[in-house]
Order: structure tokens, then C-alpha cells, then sequence
């Protein structure tokens, strides 16, 4: 992909590819270059993307309606697959015409419709079949995977997870720790950044660990922050916590579908991750759930539902349950087949594209906003003595997937109101964060060029400047 060693980084690509064409690396040029040479833009036309002209918020004085919106809100919501529509109408069509019969007949019969697509996340996530359910939402999967790995004792009763994490995780654990009686203050172990830094360091992570592992029975962290954009050392933190006699566990939300996973060969406890972001599968898609295969059998779900039992002695109704092995043990109900639906047109698309090759595009795309950025400001620093937009997210790719949140010297809701108006999709988090994402199966690096030049013109203006 790109025409490019793995090794080069991004700001020498871009270089270098100014050199060749012979203008300066924030010429257009270099961004029409840049998409020439990718052989994966083919795929952004398996997606619908919004037309400026669809969108609530936009001044149309400010765009051409028919255009494209720039669309880098995939780290919330991804956008729809075209093949979305077409599944859906099979389903239904099949509903309509043999009502229960559909359960068993198909491309997705609807008894094994989870079972059916789940072999398209093998590569995705890093894991066997065996060790994969498709299910719920991930909050409920986080209390059902929790239920079974957090069985605190007198001396190991903590909870640890990284300051700020997302709300539902935090609920979620502050509700376990209660419902076992505990003392949330006292078993929530929250890691907070360094006195005026944003991002967690490793070592700190880890002194934690090896300091406190003791007393921690659970360690749950984000795969990746979602308000930072920073990627955890997951093996690194996952070694740690063993190493110490913890369960190792992470939310996935933000890094599924977004930088290569290998949860199995990792030795990752369990797992937990929504597919609406960067999966694509529509708004409340059905989540997915990680157990290794080493807990197969010693590890059990505290709840069971019908789902769990065998599906070749499930239709028996005796009543005596025989609890499949593993992580579909923990699957509860019959799967939603419409929302079946719409994740597997997604996951065929990844499966064409594969993540490696989706992660290499991902690492020029981002590195392409950060340079444009980065070069801004540096110009900026120098004319006013104090940087216009800081970049929170860190540097190094390692620690990163697409996503990069901003912070602006000058108002965050004015920059965001004025990116709005002009077509561009992002979002804003507390306290002082604007996040964008480009990504790699359906953003070009044309959206990145124009995104940039938006921002600098807004920041520029009289009316941010005032």
C-alpha cells in the first residue's frame, strides 16, 4: 500500500513527495498524489457519504450543497455501507415470506445468525472463532465478562482503570464494586496523568501495577482513550497485570476497526467493544465480546440464558443445562438478525481491505492531518509567540490509531461552530477537546488537504480572532 517501506514515516513521505512533484508539502498537489497512490480508495465508494446539502448544521453560502461533507466523525459513528440495505431486504423479504421458517434457511439463518459472520472478526480483533460472541451492547457485555473475572477477596478487591475513562466504563465498575459491597473510593484504583500533562505514561502504568498489583484483581483500560486518542501498551499492560496475578481485561470501542488487535496471541483475559465507530454497523450495533481460550473451562458466566446452551442439545428443553465452553457460553438470547445485518456488510468490507493494510493507510492519513497541522502552528508560534491549535493526541504512531483530538488557544465552540457550518462532521469533548478522525476506508487524503485549509481560514478570521 502507498508505495511505501512500513518504516518511512509519514512527514518524509509527505517530503519527499513535494520534492518529486516540486511545490511545497501543503500544495494540493501532494494530497491528489497521495490518493493516486492508494490502492485501497476504491473502497470509500462502498460507503454513502452525507452530502453538504443533508446536514442540519451547514451555511450553504459557505458550500456547494452537492459537494461531499468531510466526514471524520467515524470514531463516534461510521458511515453506512451501501450493502446495509440490500441484507436488511433479504431478511425482510425472508420474514415476509416464510415467517419462521427463516430461522433455519439462508445465508444468515436467523438461529445462527451471530454464528454465521463471526469468522470475518477472527482477523480483526486477533482471536479464534471459539473466542468471539457477537452480542448486546458493550456495556452489558463489560457487567457480564465483569460478573465472572471479578470475584474480589479480602486481599485482592481493587478495580484499576485510567483516569477519565469513558462514562459508561466508569459506572459500570463503580456498579460492580457496589454490588459486591466494597467501598468504591477505596477499590476504584483510577490512574491519572502526570500535574499538567494529558497523556498516561507507560511507566507510570506499570509502576502501579508492580507497586499495587497485590490488592488488584481486575485491571479494565480502554484499548484506546477515547478522548485523547491515546493507544495503550495492551500486551505490555496485559503482561504486567499477570505477571502480578491480575485478570487483564479492555474496552474496545475505540480501537476495534482501528489499529491491528491480537488479543489471542496477546493473552488478553477478556475483551469488550462496541461496532458502531469504526465498524460501521449503525447506531446501537450489536457489540462483541473477547474470552481467551484458556478460560474456557474455568471461567463461567454468573448469568445464563438459552443462548449458552449447546446448540445441538438446545431444542431438547429438558432443562439441564450444557453451557458451551468459553465466550458463547455468555451469550444470553437469540441474535438481532437486522442488526446481524448491517455488521456483516461492514466486516466483508474489512475482510476485502484487511486491517493490516487499512492500519499502514491509517498511519500516512493521520500522519498527513498532523503534518499540516503541526506546520501551521509552527508558522503561527512563530508570528504571535503562542501556538493556535496544540495536537493532544501523542506523536508517535505507536501510540495512536486515526483519531487526533485538538486544542485551540481561542474558543473550542467558535472553531467547532464555524467547522460545522462549513461541511465538516467532527465533535467536541470536555474540557477543551475537538476530535477528528479520517479514516482509512472511506476519507481521502483530499478531505484531510480540505479539512486543514478550513481550519487555518477559520482560525485566521477576524471573527475566532475577536
Amino acid at each position: 500500500v502507498m508505495e511505501t517501506s512500513p518504516l518511512e514515516l509519514p512527514a518524509d513521505r509527505i517530503q519527499r513527495i513535494a520534492a518529486k512533484l516540486k511545490c511545497h508539502p501543503t500544495d494540493e498537489k501532494v494530497a491528489l498524489h497521495l490518493d493516486e497512490e492508494d490502492v485501497l480508495r476504491h473502497f470509500r465508494e462502498y460507503f454513502y457519504i452525507p452530502k453538504m446539502k443533508d446536514l442540519p448544521p451547514i451555511d450553504l453560502s459557505l458550500v456547494n450543497k452537492d459537494d461531499d461533507a468531510i466526514y471524520f466523525l467515524g470514531h463516534s459513528l461510521g458511515l453506512q455501507p451501501k450493502m446495509v440495505k440490500t441484507y436488511l431486504e433479504e431478511e425482510l423479504d425472508k420474514w415476509a415470506k416464510m415467517g419462521a421458517y427463516g430461522h433455519d434457511v439462508g445465508k444468515r439463518p436467523w438461529i445462527i445468525g451471530d454464528e454465521s459472520i463471526v469468522d470475518l472478526m477472527k482477523d480483526i480483533v486477533g482471536a479464534s472463532e471459539k473466542e468471539i460472541a457477537l452480542m448486546n451492547a458493550l456495556t452489558v457485555n463489560l457487567h457480564l465478562l465483569l460478573l465472572s473475572f471479578f470475584k474480589p477477596t479480602p486481599k485482592r478487591y481493587k478495580i484499576l482503570i485510567e483516569a477519565k475513562a469513558f462514562s459508561s466504563d466508569h459506572y459500570a465498575i463503580e456498579s460492580q464494586l457496589q454490588l459486591h459491597g466494597l467501598d468504591v473510593e477505596k477499590s476504584m484504583r483510577m490512574i491519572k496523568p502526570r500535574e499538567g500533562e494529558e497523556i498516561l505514561r507507560m511507566e507510570d502504568i506499570l509502576e502501579v501495577i508492580e507497586k499495587e498489583g497485590d490488592s488488584i484483581a481486575v485491571i479494565l483500560f480502554s484499548g484506546l482513550h477515547f478522548y485523547t486518542g491515546q493507544l495503550f501498551n495492551i500486551p505490555a499492560i496485559t503482561k504486567a497485570g499477570q505477571a502480578k496475578g491480575c485478570f487483564v481485561g479492555f474496552d474496545l470501542a475505540h480501537a476495534v476497526g482501528n489499529v491491528e488487535l491480537h488479543l489471542h496471541d496477546w493473552g488478553v483475559d477478556f475483551a469488550c467493544w462496541c461496532s458502531y465507530k469504526y465498524l460501521n454497523s449503525g447506531a446501537g450495533g450489536i457489540a462483541g465480546a473477547f474470552v481467551h481460550e484458556k478460560h474456557a473451562y474455568t471461567i463461567k458466566p454468573a448469568l445464563v440464558g438459552w443462548f449458552g446452551h449447546e446448540l445441538r442439545t438446545r431444542f431438547k428443553m429438558d432443562n439441564k443445562l450444557q453451557l458451551i465452553p468459553g465466550v458463547n457460553g455468555f451469550r444470553i438470547s437469540n441474535p438481532p438478525i437486522l442488526l446481524i445485518c448491517s455488521l456483516h456488510a461492514s466486516l466483508e468490507i474489512f475482510k476485502q481491505a484487511t486491517i493490516k493494510a487499512l492500519r499502514r493507510k491509517s498511519i500516512l492519513l493521520t500522519g498527513y492531518l498532523e503534518y499540516m497541522i503541526r506546520l501551521y502552528s509552527t508558522t503561527k508560534n512563530a508570528e504571535t509567540k503562542g501556538p493556535t491549535v496544540t495536537i493532544i493526541t501523542p506523536s508517535r504512531i505507536e501510540e495512536r490509531g486515526c483519531q487526533l483530538t485538538l486544542a485551540f488557544s481561542r474558543s473550542k465552540k467558535n472553531v467547532f461552530e464555524e467547522l460545522h457550518k462549513r461541511g465538516v462532521v467532527c465533535d467536541k469533548r470536555e474540557p477543551h477537546g475537538i476530535r477528528v478522525a479520517p479514516v482509512p476506508l472511506y476519507n481521502s487524503f483530499h478531505d484531510v488537504y480540505k479539512f486543514v485549509n478550513l481550519l487555518t481560514s477559520i482560525l485566521d478570521s477576524e471573527e475566532i480572532k475577536n
